[in-house]
C-alpha cells in the first residue's frame, strides 16, 4: 500500500530533496543538484516566488521506504493575471510502479479541483527559469544542472494514466568549428554601422552586475508571447542573480545596446558543470566548490541557456553580433562543443538563429496535460 506524506520541516524536506540520489545512483547521465541551493529553492523563506504561489511538497512511501515524490504548484500571477487556470506540478521522480505515480498524481489533481482550476500540468516548476520537461528522448546522453533527468518509464506512466502532450522542448548540439564565423564577421560590422548598435562584453562580474535589471526588462519582453510565459517578479530578479552568479563566467555573458545605450539584445551561457556536479555528489564542502570553480574555468562545453532580442530587432541580424563575440570568447576557453537548453519545438524564431549551425538534436522532452 502506498502512503503519502506532506513535506512539513526541513528534515522532511531534505529528504525530498535527496530521494533521486538513491533513484539514480547507477546512472552515469543523472547531474545532481546542490542539495543546499534546492533545498533553498524549495523553501518560502528563501524563494520569492512564494510570494506569488504555493507550493506543497509530497513524499509516497511504501513498506517504510520513500518510492516518489513530487511538488504541487499554483502560480497566483498566472491563474488571477493572465487567466489561465493551471495547476503545475514538479519534481516528480518515481521507482518503476504504476500505483506511486497515480497516488501522487491525484494528489495534484484533488488540490487544482480545490482551487478550481481547469488542468493540471507538468513536470513545471514556478516560471521560465525554472526547470521542466520529462525527457522522452535521449536518456543516453548527460544531463545538465538546468533540466531534470528522468527513467523512460515516466513516460509510459504518464500515458497509462491519460496525460496528453502539453508543450515539446527539444535540446541540441553542434561542434564550435562548425561556427560560421566569417559570415557572423561581416554581418557584425554591417549591422553595428547600420542600426548603431554597440557590443557589451566582460571579464569582470561586477560589470555585468548593473546591466542585470534591463536584460530581466527585455526578457519579460521577448519572452511574452510564449505559451509557456509567466513574467518574473522583482524579488524573482535579486533571488536569481544571486542564485546564478557564482555559475557565471563573465565572459559568457554578452549584450547589445543601441546609440542611446538600451539594451536590445543579450544571452547567457553557461560553461557545462555536469561532471563537476557529478563528482560533488550534492555537496558544496569540502571539495565541491572546488570542483565546480574548475569547470566554470576550464570546461570545453558550453551552454546556450537564454538568448532574448527586442522585438524591433528581431529578424535583423543582430544575433551576429552576439555569436561573433562568443566566438572571441569560446576560442579564448578552448570549447570545443555548443548546447542548446530546452527550447520550444514550435519557438521558430529562435530555431531561424541556428539554422546555419549544423545542429544535431539530442533530447526532447514534454510537458504533460489532463483535464480536472
Amino acid at each position: 500500500m502506498i502512503q503519502l506524506h506532506e513535506v512539513k520541516n526541513k528534515k522532511e524536506l531534505k529528504r525530498f530533496v535527496t530521494f533521486p540520489f538513491s533513484l539514480y545512483k547507477d546512472s552515469k547521465y543523472w547531474v545532481p543538484p546542490i542539495i543546499s541551493d534546492e533545498v533553498g529553492t524549495l523553501s518560502a523563506d528563501k524563494n520569492p516566488a512564494f510570494l506569488h504561489a504555493d507550493a506543497r511538497f509530497f513524499l509516497a512511501y511504501k513498506n517504510n521506504e520513500i518510492v516518489g515524490r513530487i511538488a504541487t504548484i499554483v502560480n497566483w500571477t498566472e491563474v488571477n493575471e493572465q487567466k489561465v487556470k493551471k495547476m503545475r506540478f514538479g519534481w516528480f521522480d518515481i521507482i518503476d510502479d504504476i500505483e506511486v505515480s497515480k497516488v501522487l498524481l491525484d494528489k495534484v489533481a484533488e488540490i487544482g479541483k480545490q482551487h478550481n482550476l481547469d488542468y493540471m500540468e507538468g513536470p513545471v516548476g514556478f516560471s521560465n527559469l525554472d526547470k521542466n520537461g520529462a525527457l522522452t528522448e535521449g536518456f543516453d546522453h548527460i544531463g545538465t544542472m538546468a533540466t531534470w533527468y528522468n527513467h523512460p518509464y515516466y513516460i509510459d506512466h504518464f500515458n497509462q494514466l491519460g496525460f496528453e502532450t502539453e508543450k515539446e522542448y527539444i535540446e541540441s548540439k553542434f561542434a564550435f568549428k562548425n561556427l560560421p564565423i566569417e559570415r557572423f564577421v561581416r554581418a557584425n560590422d554591417i549591422i553595428l554601422k547600420r542600426f548603431k548598435l554597440k557590443a557589451g562584453s566582460y571579464t569582470k562580474t561586477n560589470e555585468i552586475i548593473p546591466h542585470l535589471d534591463s536584460m530581466f526588462d527585455l526578457f519579460n519582453q521577448s519572452y511574452s508571447k510564449l505559451s509557456s510565459f509567466v513574467p518574473i517578479s522583482n524579488p524573482q530578479r535579486d533571488y536569481f542573480k544571486k542564485k546564478f552568479i557564482n555559475f557565471i563566467n563573465p565572459e559568457y555573458i554578452k549584450f547589445v545596446f543601441d546609440e542611446h545605450d538600451k539594451m536590445v539584445a543579450f544571452a547567457i551561457v553557461l560553461p557545462s558543470f555536469s561532471e563537476a556536479l557529478q563528482e560533488a555528489k550534492g555537496k558544496l564542502f569540502p571539495f565541491g566548490f572546488l570542483k565546480l570553480l574548475k569547470a566554470k574555468k576550464y570546461s570545453k562545453t558550453a551552454l546556450f541557456y537564454l538568448i532574448g532580442v527586442d522585438e524591433q530587432f528581431q529578424n535583423k541580424g543582430v544575433t551576429a553580433i552576439i555569436f561573433n563575440e562568443f566566438h572571441k570568447s569560446f576560442t579564448k576557453f578552448g570549447v570545443e562543443t555548443c548546447i542548446r537548453l530546452p527550447e520550444l519545438a514550435d519557438n521558430h524564431a529562435s530555431h531561424q538563429i541556428w539554422k546555419d549551425f549544423d545542429t544535431k538534436i539530442i533530447k526532447r522532452r514534454k510537458t504533460f496535460r489532463k483535464a480536472l
